[in-house]
């Protein structure tokens, strides 16, 4: 304010020194025009604030700010100087308000300078002195590039960057802040030998699977290791700063756009609503309740049988969410059909994403009773305790393996399908559920497995390189399923549109190029299929699919509802039933109702 308003004075004193030998207006003028131009530009400030802006962090928006201010302030001083001045001088306006665009934006721009050139040395002097600087090579001089290269400069530290390589040929020669664009991707082998580079990093965001490819065969030719800089979801998660690194993961490799959510439909759903997300600990409900918090509910319940899984979500959202959310953590068993029905009773929530499920094909293969015990009986009672609760919305996650199953995993998720979407028709509770196929990074994904094979200098094992699957990352299968639920009449089973399907063993390769290895430095073998594995996953029978998207990437299928007595009368024979004889009923009855 004070600096400011000695600028305004400075710019009228050299204004009048200039147009005294040409006019001279009456003294009143002066002191009017200087008197209201302050009092309106402080006025102005305060309501726009102004003053209460970092200066070090001074934009082209502050710069354009302080200018639309003062022109404002100047305009309202001119006209009330003309209304109530008989002699004015227009010459003497037009200087001082050049002047002031002179002194205050400039001021601005100056200091900013001033402080970003002290660190920009003592960031130099700390790298020239660190001969254990890290040589880094980034690519991309666009928006991520910027932001990038700018947060380092200004954080001495151990990184050096060295030079850029961008896409487009034409930047060649040209340079962001003091940095050398040195040339393109393919240029990068040449470069990482000429300029002994210790890494690269990749500063674009929006990359696609097929460039970062291409990227890391240059690098893995060049022996150099490569990352990428954090997304802006993990900045604003605090998981890492913007001038730190993460690693490639293959989900950035598989290159699949992100869905954008109607978050105004999802947020007036949910906003100061209670729900509950069972199997809360796991890969799918875990990230669940991390994208159902944003849309602050008024309470999130997080239901889980595992107890260590439950104390770190738990933890993890207090963390981000403890003080807007009433966060409650509940270690139950879904197969505790009192235990749950009291749940209900006690917290009556709106909305009940329904993730718990043994998922692990195999293992259910062996034990196909306590298959029918979670997956079946467990999902009667999350959803008839649901009813009784008057529930809102009961969302049911299921599983591609569900289409004409042949195993006894995916043939107790289609029966258990059948019967959450039969209870629709008896109560007020909207019963609908949600299909999708892998998801990257999940417990029971191939993903880690692969990862340790590559550490332990493999082979890596694939059950038979025909085997293809479709692939989903776990934020976007829960934003999925959450959009599905708020979308959701009753009886649906919604459909996620899985994209391309990706052969296994290409995944492999992908994983091995990934680790910096070639090819051929890691074995891929094939071991034959496990018990209850199919070739190839669908998300629905042919012709089942309806032509209506009723959301980006979401469909219904075209199934039948059936009576709640009918289906409940087979689950009830389920009970007691010898192991050999319970598989090939379950298999025989899900592919019967598809």
């Amino acid at each position: 304010m004070v600096v400011d308003s000695i600028f305004i004075l400075m710019s009228a004193f050299l204004a009048h020194y200039i147009v005294q030998q040409y006019v001279r207006p009456d003294t009143s003028f002066y002191y009017v025009m200087i008197g209201v131009c302050i009092l309106s530009y402080l006025i102005l400030g305060f309501r726009h604030h102004l003053f209460t802006r970092i200066v070090r962090y001074t934009s082209v928006y502050e710069i354009m700010k302080a200018t639309k201010l003062m022109s404002y302030s100047f305009a309202i001083s001119a006209f009330i100087t003309i209304i109530f001045i008989r002699s004015v001088s227009f010459r003497y306006i037009f200087l001082m308000y050049m002047f002031c665009l002179v002194f205050i934006p400039g001021s601005r721009m100056i200091w900013r300078f001033f402080l970003e050139n002290f660190y920009s040395k003592k960031n130099d002097i700390q790298v020239k002195n660190n001969d254990e600087a890290i040589r880094t090579l980034v690519i991309g001089a666009g928006d991520g590039g910027n932001l990038f290269i700018s947060n380092i400069l200004k954080e001495p530290g151990e990184v050096e960057i060295v030079g850029i390589v961008d896409g487009d040929p034409n930047k060649k020669h040209s340079y962001l802040y003091d940095v050398p664009i040195l040339g393109t991707e393919e240029d990068i082998p040449e470069l990482v030998k000429k300029y002994k580079i210790n890494q690269v990093t990749i500063a674009i965001p929006s990359i696609k699977g097929e460039q970062l490819e291409k990227i890391l065969e240059y690098c893995n030719e060049a022996d150099v290791p490569v990352n990428q800089m954090p997304s802006i979801e993990d900045v604003m998660k605090g998981k890492l700063s913007v001038s730190r690194f993460r690693d490639i993961d293959v989900v950035d490799l598989l290159g699949r756009k992100e869905v954008n959510l109607d978050k105004t439909k999802i947020a007036s759903e949910l906003e100061g609503q209670v729900v509950l997300v069972s199997g809360a600990g796991g890969s799918i409900g875990s990230e669940v309740c991390r994208q159902v918090a944003k849309f602050e509910p008024k309470q999130l319940i997080l239901l889980g049988h595992g107890e260590n899984s439950i104390y770190l979500i738990d933890k993890e959202l207090r963390n981000l969410y403890g003080r807007t959310i009433d966060i409650i953590p509940i270690i139950a068993d879904i197969q505790d059909r009192d235990r749950i029905f009291k749940i209900m009773e006690r917290f009556k929530p709106d909305y009940v994403f329904h993730a718990a499920a043994h998922k692990h094909v195999p293992l259910m293969e062996y034990n196909p009773s306590e298959a029918v015990k979670n997956n079946v009986f467990g999902s009667l009672n999350m959803a008839e305790a649901s009813l009784e609760a008057g529930v809102k919305n009961f969302v049911m996650i299921s599983t591609d393996k569900a289409v004409r199953p042949t195993n006894v995993m995916g043939s107790t998720k289609r029966i258990a399908e059948i019967l959450v979407t039969s209870l629709n028709k008896v109560g007020k509770t909207k019963f609908a559920a949600v299909r999708f196929g892998n998801v990257l990074g999940s417990r029971g994904s191939v993903i880690p497995v692969f990862r340790e094979q590559i550490e332990n200098g493999g082979p890596i094992t694939v059950t038979d390189f025909r085997m293809i699957r479709y692939f989903m990352t776990i934020p976007e299968a829960s934003r999925l399923v959450i959009q599905a639920g708020v979308l959701a009449n009753g009886g649906e089973i919604f459909i996620l549109d899985m994209g391309e399907p990706v052969k296994i063993v290409d995944l492999a390769k992908k994983m091995v190029q990934l680790s910096g290895y070639a090819e051929e430095d890691i074995a891929i073998i094939e071991t034959g299929m496990r018990p209850g594995e199919k070739l190839y996953e669908e998300l629905l029978v042919d012709g089942q699919l309806s032509e209506n998207q009723v959301f980006e990437k979401i469909f219904i299928g075209n199934g039948t509802l059936y009576e709640k007595d009918e289906i409940l009368d087979f689950v009830y024979s389920l009970k007691g039933m010898p192991d050999d004889k319970l598989k090939e009923k379950l298999i025989t009855f899900a592919n019967e109702n598809v």
